[in-house]
């Protein structure tokens, strides 16, 4: 699977919606055919949801998840998975399948020299990314999505402008999730250095120290070449060492 570089509003309808996703991941099969909106909303996979809504959740979900079959079963075994692992998950599918998110997050964030960012300054930036495609209403909806969804995984913290820019915890496992879904991906950067580590304040150094200490790598480095020393098959072999 390629990262998805065409601009497209699927954020206005579908943040990051994590409670959902997980529900998504622990009913949804990769081997399966894509699940109906009448089953999930018969079954009441998303609580109470409207039909209408659970059509949407559906619609984004399996763009982000569905399409990476690898990375749903993965998740489908990843049992202990805890609740802020679950919201980089949910960022970092976010990302790799809708490119505004993922510059926001992986480029403009933390490119930024101030360490503050307010709903109007992301207006802006948002008309530099879509060219006059939208109307200023449209951009507008647009910055409070791109803010609530990185508010949810803790790249924005507080609701009020200026709201500060910070770094979520990652820990292991949801690093290890990371390196070893962008394995088998093609995406813009390298393995150390793209936006979905930089989204979470993890630069190329940063990376090199946690990875040294990570039970799913040997990693090595000699000048610049870098050895990820993979334990692990691929992210379904790691996933079902988990137990």
């Amino acid at each position: 699977m390629t990262e998805t570089t065409e601009v497209h509003s699927r954020i206005l309808k579908c943040a990051l919606d994590i409670p959902e996703a997980r529900a998504y991941w622990d009913h949804v099969d990769p081997a399966e055919p894509p699940p109906t909106a009448n089953r999930a909303f018969e079954e009441a996979w998303f609580g109470r949801k409207s039909h209408a809504r659970v059509e949407v959740l559906l619609q984004n979900f399996r763009a982000r998840f569905y399409e990476v079959p690898d990375a749903l079963r993965a998740l489908r075994a990843w049992r202990s998975i805890e609740p802020q692992e679950r919201a980089l998950v949910c960022h970092w599918h976010t990302q790799l399948t809708d490119p505004v998110y993922r510059h926001f997050t992986g480029d403009f964030l933390p490119e930024r020299l101030v360490p503050t960012i307010t709903r109007d300054r992301v207006v802006e930036w948002v008309e530099t990314q879509t060219a006059g495609r939208f109307t200023l209403a449209t951009r507008t909806q647009f910055a409070s999505k791109l803010l609530s969804s990185a508010h949810a995984v803790g790249i924005v913290s507080g609701t009020r402008d200026p709201r500060p820019i910070t770094s979520p915890r990652v820990s292991e496992a949801a690093l290890t999730y990371l390196l070893y879904l962008l394995r088998g991906l093609t995406f813009e950067g390298s393995l150390l250095d793209n936006p979905y580590l930089r989204s979470v304040g993890l630069r190329e150094g940063i990376v090199d120290d946690r990875l040294r200490s990570a039970r799913a790598f040997a990693f090595r480095r000699s000048a610049n070449i870098v050895d990820a020393g993979w334990r692990h098959d691929s992210l379904v072999d790691w996933a079902g060492s988990l137990g």
